[in-house]
């Protein structure tokens, strides 16, 4: 297979199968934190990155094949080795997925092109999105996530707002924290006023627990990550 991964056993969603949306490491951060390694094609730029009609053919064989598997699959995710959301297929892939089983869909992003009215329409056929808030200050979303110089927190935010305005199903999101450099307890409180505006069903705490893209990147104490969790409410949960 080119394009689906898994089944994996993810924490977050249990038994899913993974589809890729852009070849590797094509993403618009380039996130200290990432497991694939350094982001060698940093970009804002939407297009066809892989033909949807191949991928659509590629899961309708995967099906064909895989039919005691699927009874097992609790979501079809689409994610992969870069940011989803740059393939402008985006939305015929989930329309064509939603004609070819009943299996709920997730989509995972960085939030990065969330400002932009398109990407929130083409969203809009998930069940579920896990987008991601690292930071929200300027210099600490520079620290974390590298974005492409294009990017602004503020934009991003503003998406991330009216996504929940927009989409009728569940919006779970992440946030990846980094001992000493995003988990400092003034940030935590500027999170929480963000959090609340954009209102998600779930809030996850992540810290990182294996190999990273730079060095020295280290998770925050447990102890600590429940002191957090704490503050951000009963929406919060860690992961």
């Amino acid at each position: 297979m080119k394009y689906l991964y898994g089944p994996v056993k993810s924490r977050r969603l249990g038994f899913s199968l993974g589809i890729s949306l852009t070849p590797y490491k094509v993403c618009s951060f380039d996130c200290v934190y990432c497991q694939l390694g350094k982001t060698n094609n940093l970009t804002l730029e939407r297009k066809e990155y892989i033909r949807i009609s191949e991928i659509i053919a590629e899961f309708k064989a995967w099906l064909a094949e895989k039919k005691e598997l699927t009874r097992e699959l609790e979501y079809i995710t689409l994610s992969g080795s870069g940011e989803p959301t740059l393939n402008t297929g985006l939305g015929e892939l989930i329309a064509g997925i939603r004609g070819l089983t009943p299996l709920k869909i997730a989509v995972l992003t960085n939030a990065s092109l969330l400002a932009d009215s398109r990407v929130r329409a083409q969203l809009l056929g998930a069940d579920l999105i896990v987008p991601s808030l690292d930071a929200v200050t300027e210099n600490l979303f520079a620290r974390v996530d590298r974005p492409h110089a294009g990017i602004k927190l503020e934009d991003l935010i503003n998406g991330l707002i009216a996504l929940r305005r927009e989409f009728r199903g569940k919006i779970w999101l992440e946030v990846m924290l980094i001992k000493g450099v995003n988990d400092d307890i003034r940030h935590i409180r500027k999170l929480k006023e963000v959090v609340e505006k954009i209102n998600p069903d779930k809030l996850q705490l992540n810290s990182p627990v294996r190999t990273t893209s730079e060095a020295g990147i280290l998770p925050v104490a447990k102890s600590k990550l429940k002191k957090i969790k704490e503050i951000l409410g009963e929406k919060a949960e860690i992961f």
